[in-house]
């Protein structure tokens, strides 16, 4: 059976979205994002995207915190766009000059920041997502670098932003080593992203 992901009917706006999060049952463990108006839920993933989400953000953690570069955020930060959208990217960096330049943050809300990187990991149930509606929320925000790591293929797909639109995309497989444009220094070895998804 195929994973599939939910979508509510009625369009909300992004107060009415957070006021609809606060209110959800503890148990609930779906992910929930607004996009275009609409509310959509999709499942938890399945192997190995939790360990491929904890090798990205790994990366790009220790890159920035060691440069004092910004903010690395994850799976579970959400961020207000200014589109009216509201994402929960698996792997976000955020520059000091957006941070300093976005409202302060308030404990228990959404951040209200463009991400100058988002990184999304497929998975059956948010690919068709992650490729089309939301590569284009991202875009029209002005997120200036977007990864798709494909645990399929095992390759990641890049786009850079030029003149407030995403380029033609990048292909890296697991004999490159993945460069960044909003992060010049950092170099990461596709294959360490994947690993040996055999191994136990």
């Amino acid at each position: 059976m195929r994973e599939l992901t939910f979508e509510s009917i009625e369009t909300v706006s992004q107060a009415e979205f957070a006021e609809w999060v606060e209110r959800r049952p503890p148990g609930d463990l779906s992910q929930s994002e607004l996009l275009n108006g609409r509310i959509v839920l999709t499942p938890l993933a399945g192997w190995p995207h939790g360990r491929i989400v904890a090798r990205v953000s790994a990366s790009l953690h220790g890159h920035v915190s060691e440069r004092r570069l910004g903010h690395v955020l994850g799976s579970s930060q959400g961020f207000e766009l200014p589109s009216g959208d509201t994402v929960a990217p698996e792997a976000t960096f955020v520059s000091n000059e957006r941070w300093r330049a976005a409202p302060p943050p308030e404990l228990g809300k959404f951040l209200r920041v463009v991400p100058d990187l988002v990184v999304e990991v497929l998975s059956a149930s948010t690919a068709t997502h992650d490729r089309g509606e939301k590569k284009a929320i991202y875009e029209r925000n002005g997120v200036r670098e977007y990864w798709l790591v494909d645990p399929r293929a095992r390759h990641v797909v890049s786009f850079r932003s030029e003149g407030g639109r995403f380029d033609v995309a990048r292909i890296d497989d697991e004999t490159a080593v993945l460069r960044s444009t909003v992060l010049p220094d950092l170099t990461a070895p596709v294959r360490e992203l994947f690993g040996d998804l055999d191994a136990r």
